[in-house]
């Protein structure tokens, strides 16, 4: 029987398997109208890894990897039907679902973790939402960084974003979209994910 927030009796079974195909749902649905994506001037957030951390945060890793693994398969969809320059990269499962899967796992440990030793919840949980959300981030461009580097490089001088394909450039045009698009994204995940996941908490203690 398996505990530690995995798959255990057949009730907790169900109830894990509806989450999955719900949230899982509703990344797919974001994806598919445009509302997971919100406009800035420069450029824009994605919200479509938020049901992977609201997930793993409510039900344990393997509900969060799972809704990852769909969320990384959506992805591959999503590249395959409407191209860009960029989807080859994507066609990769090491791209596109990898770094999905560790969302939710990573943000489950980091809030148990967070959870026993802060005793915040809000805290706990926007910590590992932001963990969750630079999982994401950081894992899409090192992967392309490690797997594609001289076709990257090509693409962001093709753009002018580089002059030259020196890891170095290359590197140094990564950190910016880190540090510009990961972190507004970490920021708003972790506003978001703590008010779903404390109103899902409250809505279980009543119901319990």
């Amino acid at each position: 029987m398996l505990n530690a927030r995995g798959f255990g009796n057949s009730r907790e079974h169900i109830r894990k398997m509806v989450v999955i195909s719900m949230l899982s749902g509703i990344s797919i649905f974001l994806g598919l109208t445009g509302l997971g994506f919100i406009p800035l001037p420069l450029f824009k957030l994605t919200i479509l890894h938020l049901p992977v951390i609201i997930g793993a945060i409510i039900e344990g890793p393997i509900v969060g990897a799972s809704i990852g693994f769909i969320f990384g398969l959506f992805s591959i969809y999503q590249n395959i039907t409407a191209p860009t320059v960029m989807s080859p990269f994507f066609y990769n499962p090491i791209v596109s679902i990898l770094p999905r899967v560790l969302i939710g796992i990573i943000a489950y440990y980091a809030y148990n973790f967070l959870k026993s030793k802060f005793k915040n919840l809000k805290l706990s949980i926007a910590i590992a939402a932001i963990c969750g959300s630079l999982t994401n981030t950081i894992g899409v461009l090192g992967s392309i960084y490690l797997l594609y580097f001289k076709n990257y490089a090509d693409i962001l001088i093709s753009k002018g974003s580089i002059t030259s394909s020196s890891r170095g450039s290359v590197a140094l045009a990564l950190l910016s979209i880190v540090t510009t698009n990961g972190l507004a994204e970490a920021l708003l995940s972790a506003l978001i994910c703590t008010a779903v996941v404390i109103a899902i908490f409250k809505m279980q203690k009543r119901n319990n």
